[in-house]
């Protein structure tokens, strides 16, 4: 007799047609994992992800996904195109609007929209100073798509109340409009990166041929502010005052923490190093910052991935009308080039029956002043002038200058040259003249221009992009008593005062976010500081304005004065582009 094994312990056999016929159906079965391919969420007929992309091109540009302008009507008649009044413009692209005069535009970020709303007093938010008279006593309810949509299309709220005159209503298109709904539902929601639950990761970028104490002097005063950093009572007073506050408390921001970023080898390189420090480590914005080669790089990986990059130490930033996420202490050596073009513009005495003459080498300094100096000067409706470029290790012999003098006797010399380059005047003049009237760059020079021939010196002006040493000396103890502790090094004070200005601007921004801790709000408050004087030095002032990327905007025209120890002579007013 067979023994039975247990039922546990059987091997179940199934017949082979049956299996196919099972194996068959696994495979055909919607609900199975490998035959069901989930389907993308559309919206508009787009992915989600494609509705974000395409949404935000509708807000901030008014350009649909067409590629065709938005159309509207304003105020009931008036018509107006989307790329000409864009969503952005009055509600800023973080959607947290903002003030212009006594006229407050409304917030309409993701939470906000699809929150209920009420007023007091006429007051939109409840800490706010300012608002329209059309907003007293309103209130309204959470918007939903239906809601929302209907409002952009007839301009009317979810109570049927009209939404303000100013607000322009559009001709969307079904599709169209249920992407914008989508972009604003997701408008300043979710988490920046770089946020974490106790506050704010920055980072700082540093090349590996700056010296070490220009490193130590833009790093260490950066780390005592990042580590000592809190809201002070002072700021917390100036925040509950002040007409731009939201809802919140002032507690969003506690603490804030900095990696350093090197990067090592040619510029080239520089951006994979930045996508592998970001991918381990995503950062809210960078924070100072110091190269002497060129920014670019870093500010193309900026703008790619919308991180915010305040006051970078270099000479060389990126010119742009289009650039958002780098604010720049000042334009570098380009701002010497475009101050000497506005300069002598202003000088037809100088100027009469006299060639323009640019002397510079190819390298990055004197590409930058002769190219400032160009642009500007042709925009200016001038001839342009002659250029003599020279290799980078082109040697200037006496033949040079003898050749140059004699050829432009009467002419305006722009010699953009460094100390090693720039000519002895005083032995030049022993047997040639010299040009009527030579510039260069103080930059450029150093302490070089000091030295500067008594003969020469009627003759030789100097582009001057800082706070003049006559006036530095004002603020220099105050300066120093706020560097006191929170200095790396004593080495280069220059850079220290860079670091402490950007201290000074962020300090604001970082205490009024409170809990809206977004990157476009960060940068749109830095937007609104239209004079900071309080920070003299280096910069007699800095000042941004929307979308202005540049803090220092202008250049003094001076001359090396008499005597052994001679000072900076002021020949022009603060020259602002």
């Amino acid at each position: 007799m067979t023994k039975r094994l247990p039922r546990s312990g059987r091997k179940k056999r199934i017949c082979p047609m049956l299996a196919a016929v099972l194996l068959m159906f696994f495979l055909a079965s919607p609900g199975t994992v490998m035959a069901q391919t989930a389907k993308p969420e559309l919206i508009g007929g787009v992915t989600s992800q494609e509705a974000l992309r395409l949404g935000e091109k509708m807000y901030r540009e008014g350009i649909l996904p067409s590629g065709k302008p938005m159309q509207g009507m304003m105020q009931g008649d008036i018509p107006v195109e989307g790329d000409q009044f864009t969503c952005s413009n009055c509600h800023q692209r973080s959607g947290f609007g903002g003030l212009e005069g006594t006229v407050r535009t409304l917030p309409i970020d993701g939470v906000r929209l699809y929150s209920p709303m009420s007023t007091f007093k006429g007051m939109p938010l409840k800490k706010q100073a300012v608002a329209p008279k059309e907003a007293e006593g309103y209130y309204r309810p959470a918007y939903t798509d239906e809601t929302l949509a209907k409002a952009m299309s007839t301009g009317e709220d979810p109570t049927g109340k009209k939404i303000f005159k100013t607000m322009p209503t559009y001709f969307l298109n079904d599709n169209d409009m249920a992407i914008l709904v989508y972009y604003l539902k997701h408008l300043s929601t979710g988490r920046d990166p770089g946020v974490t639950d106790t506050g704010l990761k920055f980072a700082t970028v540093i090349t590996d041929e700056v010296a070490k104490e220009d490193r130590e002097a833009m790093l260490g005063p950066l780390q005592n502010f990042i580590s000592s950093w809190r809201i002070s009572k002072n700021m917390e007073f100036m925040v509950r005052k002040e007409a731009f506050v939201q809802e919140g408390t002032l507690t969003g921001v506690k603490k804030l923490s900095l990696d350093v970023w090197e990067l090592k080898g040619p510029e080239e390189s520089w951006r994979a190093q930045l996508e592998e420090y970001y991918k381990k480590a995503p950062v809210f914005a960078l924070l100072g910052g110091i190269t002497t080669k060129e920014w670019a790089p870093i500010h193309q990986f900026c703008e790619d991935h919308e991180i915010p990059a305040v006051f970078p130490i270099t000479n060389f930033p990126v010119i742009s009308e289009t650039g958002w996420y780098t604010l720049y202490l000042s334009k570098g050596f380009f701002q010497e080039g475009e101050g000497a073009a506005r300069y002598l513009n202003t000088r037809e005495d100088l100027l009469k029956d006299m060639s323009i003459v640019q002397v510079f080498r190819k390298d990055r300094a004197g590409l930058a002043l002769s190219k400032a100096f160009q642009e500007t000067w042709l925009g200016l409706l001038r001839k342009a002038p002659e250029n003599i470029s020279l290799e980078r290790e082109e040697t200037l012999n006496a033949d040079f200058w003898k050749k140059l003098a004699e050829k432009h006797k009467h002419a305006v010399v722009l010699m953009w040259l460094d100390a090693n380059d720039f000519p002895d005047l005083d032995r030049l003049a022993k047997d040639h003249s010299n040009p009527d009237i030579i510039f260069a760059s103080s930059s450029l020079l150093g302490k070089r221009l000091y030295a500067l021939p008594d003969k020469a010196r009627g003759s030789v002006y100097f582009t001057y992009p800082y706070t003049l040493p006559q006036n530095a000396g004002n603020y220099k103890p105050q300066m120093e008593a706020m560097l006191k502790n929170n200095s790396g090094s004593n080495a280069n004070q220059f850079i220290e005062y860079k670091i402490l200005s950007l201290r000074m601007v962020v300090n604001g921004p970082l205490a009024r976010m409170r809990n809206y801790i977004y990157r476009e709000y960060f940068l749109e408050i830095m937007d609104e500081l239209t004079d900071m004087s309080i920070v003299p030095v280096p910069y007699p002032r800095l000042s941004f304005g929307a979308g202005q990327r540049y803090a220092s905007k202008g250049c003094y025209i001076v001359q090396v004065g008499e005597g052994p120890q001679p000072g900076l002579v002021s020949r022009s007013e603060w020259v602002i582009h």
